[in-house]
């Protein structure tokens, strides 16, 4: 029997790799890290920065192809749409559809929705555009109309277009560019 095959020195190799492994948990298992947050996610990362949410700019942009009214409310429309839990693009799309952007609405109605057949006067845009997406909110989405195609045979039920078309539009609000550089 040879010196290398000996039981005392394969135990002793069994001793060394165990002392090893114990010594090596030891090191990297010392706690969590400071800045470990450990009731989130592993995957999820986080940092001191402000994520810029270029929405706003987006749908300015795309308003201001059309010479829209809206243009200067933006940003209203991505905080009541956030508000309410509703896709930001939706009500945009609507006015779209219903008043070219708010072209073509009566005077003084601020109804770029064609909300009761264009009959409803608003005090002004930011009253407007709450109101609306608060009412899509609670009387069409809470209640199961939860896509275009179901809210769209409430709200023009004569036409089989209607959703088709704000669809479309909401596509078009959506290929905006994201991001520019000045050079």
């Amino acid at each position: 029997m040879g010196y290398a095959s000996s039981p005392h020195l394969l135990n002793m190799k069994k001793l060394l790799t165990i002392i090893f492994l114990i010594s090596l948990m030891t090191l990297t298992d010392a706690g969590p890290s400071y800045g470990q947050n450990l009731d989130t996610p592993s995957a999820q990362l986080k940092t001191n920065e402000t994520v810029f949410d270029n929405r706003p700019q987006i749908l300015k942009k795309y308003l201001g192809n059309f010479n829209s009214p809206l243009v200067d409310y933006a940003e209203e429309f991505i905080k009541a749409a956030d508000a309410c839990d509703l896709d930001w693009r939706l009500l945009p799309a609507i006015t779209g559809v219903e008043s070219t952007y708010g072209k073509f609405i009566p005077r003084g109605s601020y109804n770029a929705y064609g909300w009761n057949n264009g009959a409803f006067y608003f005090q002004s845009w930011e009253d407007s555009i709450w109101m609306v997406n608060k009412a899509l909110k609670e009387k069409y989405v809470d209640r199961g109309a939860n896509t275009v195609e179901k809210i769209g045979r409430i709200y023009a039920p004569p036409s089989p277009f209607w959703a088709g078309k704000v669809r479309g539009i909401m596509a078009k609000i959506d290929s905006e560019p994201q991001f520019t550089l000045d050079l």
